[in-house]
């Protein structure tokens, strides 16, 4: 008799402690469905477009908020069941962003729903090709992350995807591909992209959350930053620091102290760009390698529109060999010439951008 008392109590506990989620969840989605968003699916519109956001409530609220992430949109005071909130996106750069409806019912009960919106750029990218000018032997034992020049020296620098300390930097003859001087990290250190800046050379790593600067013609470290998150590819407009982190986000740093200025997002027409790698900025805009692919975007450095789309495929084909993916841009402002190349390939190319059709 005990065995079963034992076993009905039992039953009678698990009642009790699953029973009351049930209701709990119940009457959760019950106050949740008072006040909803017009639309089930999240939101996509194109950049400076408005938008209606229709807002129905099933009985008399209090009040309602239309928010944006943190940010109010509108409120109203005992509103009508059926409202309409025209919503601009000309204010803000390109993005995920979150509505968020906070409604108080006739009880006090809070209410809220949410729904996603991404604004798109309004460009559609031009497609570019590359055209291959010349072709300078590259080190292929170099798993490229990062090129940069300055005056008529190029700088390289490196990765260390098997661990062994192979992670350095420096500055390249072209003429044969070997460092005329170099300094390494070691391990565990696996560096990223570089870029250089009032005779500084800034080196940023992966998941070391560290940039390394150095002197730019002893290649002496100068000092160190922290920061964090990821680190992939790194450029200058001059003034900042422009750094990507596999994402689809870049962010605008200041040279001296490294903290985040800004972000961009970097969007199409079509939806964002991630996996965002070695970055050049040229002629105004920021060239980025996306990872695993044989396309670098040209993006948009105010908003994050990306303009083009280059297929760089032929240099894949032409220079790869033994090597991995296409990563590395450089530019030599002296010259007005841009190079590129891939992460241990034997070759390295001068190349003529081809705007509006593709290289054959």
């Amino acid at each position: 008799m005990k065995k079963y008392l034992v076993i009905g109590g039992i039953i009678l506990l698990i009642a009790a402690l699953i029973v009351p989620s049930f209701i709990n969840k119940n009457t959760i989605d019950e106050v949740e469905n008072k006040c909803h968003f017009g639309f089930k699916e999240n939101l996509a519109i194109s950049f400076g477009q408005t938008a209606n956001i229709p807002i129905i409530s099933t009985e008399a609220m209090r009040s309602i908020e239309l928010r944006l992430g943190d940010s109010l949109l509108y409120s109203w005071k005992n509103p009508a069941l059926n409202l309409k909130y025209t919503f601009d996106s000309a204010p803000l750069n390109l993005g995920a962003y979150q509505f968020i409806i906070i409604a108080i019912d006739s009880e006090g009960n809070e209410v809220r729903d949410e729904r996603m919106v991404r604004i798109l750029s309004d460009v559609v990218p031009e497609k570019w090709g590359v055209q291959i000018d010349k072709v300078y032997p590259h080190n292929d034992s170099s798993f490229t992350q990062g090129l940069a020049f300055e005056g008529n020296t190029m700088f390289e620098g490196t990765g260390d995807p098997n661990q062994t300390g192979s992670t350095v930097v420096g500055a390249v003859d072209m003429e044969n591909g070997r460092f005329l001087k170099k300094i390494g990290i070691g391990t565990p250190y696996f560096g990223e992209g570089i870029t250089l800046l009032n005779q500084e050379l800034f080196q940023i790593t992966w998941t070391n959350q560290k940039c390394f600067v150095y002197d730019t013609k002893t290649l002496v470290l100068k000092r160190e930053f922290e920061y964090v998150g990821e680190g992939w590819g790194l450029c200058t407009d001059g003034k900042s620091l422009i750094m990507s982190d596999g994402s689809e986000r870049i962010t605008f740093r200041d040279p001296n102290t490294f903290e985040a200025i800004r972000t961009i997002e970097v969007y199409t027409n079509e939806g964002p760009i991630s996996k965002l790698n070695e970055l050049e900025y040229i002629d105004g805009f920021i060239y980025a390698n996306i990872w695993t692919s044989n396309l670098v975007a040209v993006i948009d450095p105010v908003k994050g529109k990306v303009i083009a789309v280059i297929d760089a495929t032929n240099l894949v084909v032409e220079g790869k060999g033994k090597g991995e993916v296409l990563n590395g841009i450089a530019y030599n402002k002296a010259s007005g010439k841009m190079y590129m190349t891939g992460k241990f390939w034997p070759k390295l190319f001068e190349v003529k951008l081809i705007k509006g059709i593709k290289a054959v």
